[in-house]
């Protein structure tokens, strides 16, 4: 068992703003000029910088901390909360469909967890999954412009789905923060 003093040191690459993750020069999430126009880009504009923040939270890692768990009885691992991410990503189009649902990725409950292990080929497959499954839904969503809409066999608004995604993003990149400093003690926003 890992005692208190086996944890790494707590440190930033930031020097501008020691409390954050990238000086604002360097953080790609950070843009010149005003926000985006109107609700839907706003949404867009928001989960792109979570699925931007949870990737920084990932940068720089190996497989094996990747596939690093959070305390058991835990399963959380950054690598299993990109793989989780595909998966809720490709669930989230069968909410849009009206057919049948598309399978799972890893299998039944907790697979995309218990499945995170410290394998480069998982890693890789990880990314590729999350990348794929997320222009996927990307696509799907596009074909829906009005965020009043309902679509899919429950009749979800496309409002509420844009707004799950963003909340369920932005939770895991929470668990993120939380994980990265276990593994080597980076800290920031």
């Amino acid at each position: 068992m890992e005692r208190m003093s086996d944890q790494p040191a707590r440190w930033s690459q930031a020097t501008v703003y020691p409390d954050m993750w990238a000086d604002p020069d360097d953080d790609p999430r950070n843009s010149e000029g005003p926000g985006p126009d109107g609700e839907l880009a706003t949404l867009q504009q928001f989960l792109t910088d979570y699925r931007m923040t949870l990737r920084m939270k990932c940068d720089g890692l190996d497989a094996e901390q990747l596939a690093h768990r959070s305390i058991p009885p835990s399963t959380m691992s950054l690598l299993g909360l990109v793989r989780h991410l595909a998966e809720a990503e490709r669930d989230w189009r069968n909410w849009i469909s009206d057919g049948d649902p598309l399978p799972k990725l890893y299998g039944e409950k907790d697979a995309d967890f218990n499945g995170a292990v410290a394998e480069q080929a998982v890693v890789d497959a990880a990314y590729f999954d999350l990348e794929r499954e997320q222009a996927a839904t990307d696509a799907a969503l596009a074909e829906h412009p009005d965020l009043s809409e309902r679509v899919g066999k429950d009749r979800i608004a496309v409002r509420e789905l844009m707004v799950h995604r963003i909340e369920e993003y932005a939770r895991h990149c929470g668990h993120a923060d939380l994980l990265r400093e276990r593994i080597d003690g980076r800290v920031g926003q």
